[in-house]
């Protein structure tokens, strides 16, 4: 199998155009793949938004979209460092870089740190209270490659690493009360659960045969009402947020895009389509932006 036939890549945008030399380690950082860093820097802009202080801070929006590619980077490389001997069994990342000896080990290392150089120049932009926040997920993300060896919901641990930048974005803009965070932050999480087990759809059957665990095959075929449950909770707790904020019904009609948009994911997702779960998940993307339209309507009337 070649790079350019992965099912989730875009292989033939901007990483088509680089040099053949290249090409694996963007391949090995996903930038094939922006749906990641988008996901990624969402929850981070959501808090600035929701915050307030969007007006005044718009330049964090730019350096947490920065870190989020650098580190959604760094985080794949790591991943793939550890898990490249189940990649080589699995028919969807048989062709990784790693897996198929495009890169060597060696190289792969360096090409982390050169990744986290870039997420440390970031850091260094962070008030020192939001530096400690930041640094304390490395243990997170350190421990979730192997999360799908010891637990059927590794999904719930990504959910914790791939929320981090709400916390983060939330004590960098100091804001007095903490209760918004951590309510934006739980939903961040069951979303992280309900678009990542939509994704795992598509490994089902090679996670079966070497022994991978995750929630799509916890869920089997209870999928549909899983995702629709977390997306629920998710959508409870962001609205809970948004009220600690603004206290007002008119405030949580601005959610009803969002909760619209997760609705048509969970009614159109079929999960025997090779394609669709795909393409629900990378909607994701635009759910972000739709819960930023909210989080800004709302922080901006503060």
């Amino acid at each position: 199998m070649t790079a350019d036939t992965v099912p989730d890549t875009e292989y033939r945008g901007l990483v088509g155009l680089l040099p053949a030399a290249a090409r694996p380690y963007a391949l090995l950082g996903r930038f094939d793949r922006p749906i990641g860093w988008w996901l990624l820097f969402w929850p981070g802009a959501w808090a600035i938004a929701l915050s307030g202080q969007m007006r005044e801070r718009w330049d964090m929006l730019l350096w947490f979209l920065l870190g989020s590619v650098a580190m959604r980077a760094a985080g794949c490389v790591y991943n793939d460092i550890v898990d490249r001997d189940l990649d080589r069994k699995v028919a969807r990342t048989a062709s990784r870089p790693l897996a198929s000896g495009a890169v060597s080990l060696k190289a792969a290392w360096a090409w982390l740190l050169a990744l986290c150089a870039v997420g440390l120049i970031v850091l260094v932009q962070l008030r020192p209270a939001a530096v400690i926040v930041a640094l304390a997920s490395l243990a997170l993300v350190a421990a979730y490659p192997f999360m799908k060896r010891i637990t059927w919901w590794p999904q719930a641990w990504l959910g914790l690493v791939f929320s981090w930048a709400a916390p983060v974005g939330w004590v960098e803009m100091d804001v007095a009360t903490l209760t918004p965070m951590f309510l934006l932050y739980g939903g961040c999480i069951f979303w992280v659960i309900g678009y990542d087990t939509i994704y795992a759809l598509q490994d089902v059957e090679d996670d079966a045969l070497v022994g991978v665990r995750s929630s799509a095959r916890a869920m089997g075929r209870h999928v549909k009402p899983g995702v629709a449950l977390c997306y629920l909770l998710a959508l409870g707790l962001w609205g809970g947020a948004i009220w600690a904020m603004r206290p007002d019904m008119l405030a949580l009609v601005a959610l009803l895009p969002m909760a619209g948009h997760l609705l048509w994911q969970v009614a159109t997702l079929n999960a025997a389509d090779g394609t669709n779960p795909l393409a629900r998940f990378r909607s994701n993307r635009n759910a972000g932006l739709l819960m930023f339209a909210a989080c800004a309507v709302v922080g901006l009337s503060l």
